[in-house]
């Protein structure tokens, strides 16, 4: 299994995607990108600026929008890079494609080599639990492609200990997470990025890993293929429940 996933797509001030300029073309080794635009809602824009953005680095992109079939070019993608937007958008749109079952497959054996960006990296976990997007539709499930068996969670950042805002922090939510699941978050910064090749996981750039027991920092990259040896356990928590009807 080959995977790229990204925090963030743009770091301040620099252009889309180049801070991991030699990580895509690692991954991408010559083919074309097959490029899924549906987290945003301007597809064409969103997939010019994707292609020009891989095109600077020599990389090849074609947008599944403009495919007469894209739930077919989706399977027969050699290279898939998912786009960043709204995780719940994203993921209702590759429900009503009906490819979740087959990009996750595809993926798992290694015929289909798999990049994502913020939404693009919170759907390769078991579940869109741990994403930052308002609920802006309702997806058929929150259950993802799931081919890490652990959770993400994009763009984070320490609460600023001078700040007066009264709302919880990223490190509260999803510490509110643990509290409902068994199941590690891995908190990429912005300009972190996780590869995973064969049975190696690493992670470029700061990051953070929560855990029911406690939580790691780590300035500049870490090993995590041990996480690939858990197994989640979701919706274990004591609080009542309503009783569905018989």
């Amino acid at each position: 299994m080959e995977l790229l996933l990204l925090s963030n797509s743009t770091n301040y001030g620099a252009q889309m995607f180049a801070h991991a300029a030699a990580a895509f073309k690692n991954v991408v080794a010559g083919a074309t990108v097959t490029f899924i635009p549906y987290a945003l809602a301007d597809w064409d824009d969103y997939a010019d600026r994707v292609t020009a953005a891989l095109g600077a680095f020599g990389i090849d992109v074609t947008s599944v929008h403009r495919s007469d079939s894209p739930g077919r070019a989706i399977r027969d993608a050699e290279v898939v890079m998912m786009g960043g937007g709204n995780t719940f958008r994203l993921l209702d749109a590759l429900y009503g494609l009906d490819v979740i079952n087959d990009l996750g497959g595809q993926v798992r054996d290694g015929t289909t080599r798999y990049m994502g960006a913020s939404a693009g990296t919170n759907i390769a976990c078991p579940t869109i639990r741990t994403t930052n997007d308002m609920p802006i539709c309702q997806p058929p499930s929150f259950n993802a492609l799931g081919f890490l068996p652990f959770q993400i969670n994009l763009h984070y950042v320490d609460a600023d200990p001078a700040s007066t805002f009264m709302g919880e922090s990223r490190e509260e939510r999803i510490n509110e997470f643990l509290e409902e699941n068994h199941c590690p978050v891995l908190a990429l910064y912005e300009g972190s990025w996780l590869r995973v090749s064969g049975n190696t996981a690493t992670v470029t750039g700061k990051a953070r890993l929560f855990q029911r027991m406690g939580c790691e920092a780590f300035d500049d990259g870490v090993d995590v293929s041990e996480l690939f040896d858990l197994t989640p356990q979701f919706d274990g928590d004591t609080r009542p429940r309503h009783r569905r009807s018989p």
